[in-house]
């Protein structure tokens, strides 16, 4: 099974006072130009996935959305094991919990998305990987899709994904 963990693009700043739930921070007009680029490009080197998966908070879902109409993609599926502040295993259960589909797109935040790429090939979280925003990683599992199982293919930072498109 292949997996790409791709982090949301550029979102607005932190601000209480506008978004007193930050789950609704949306992305900046940057974030969604600069992701649209980077979506088409990504769409050159994976061009479908049977399953997107998306953390609900709007910045996540949104950078789905695009991949959706950028990429091909198909339509997000919420989960709540994507969140922010949901744990490398939670999110790797959600994953494995989808049987069946041999490519997977996870669209989420950090920290959880470099604990999840770094629990998926070590059995830890202690690898650090540096998973800037619009960037996206790709793991193959050969077997079992567990904690040491998989191997990381390509990490693409956002411009080189832009360079791409």
């Amino acid at each position: 099974m292949d997996l790409y963990l791709v982090r949301h693009a550029i979102a607005e700043d932190r601000d209480p006072a506008r978004w007193p739930d930050d789950g609704d921070r949306p992305l900046s007009a940057k974030g969604i130009e600069r992701f649209e680029l980077e979506a088409r490009g990504l769409a050159t080197l994976v061009p479908s996935v049977d399953l997107s998966l998306a953390s609900p908070f709007a910045r996540a879902w949104h950078t789905a959305d695009i991949l959706t109409t950028q990429a091909g993609w198909p339509s997000p599926v919420r989960t709540d094991a994507l969140r922010s502040e949901r744990t490398a295993e939670e999110s790797l259960a959600a994953i494995e919990a989808a049987r069946g589909a041999e490519t997977i797109a996870a669209v989420g935040h950090e920290p959880n998305l470099s604990e999840l790429a770094s629990l998926c090939v070590l059995g830890t979280i202690d690898l650090p990987v540096e998973l800037k925003k619009g960037a996206v990683l790709a793991l193959t599992f050969e077997g079992a899709v567990a904690p040491g199982r998989a191997y990381l293919r390509w990490l693409l930072p956002p411009k080189a994904l832009r360079s791409l498109g």
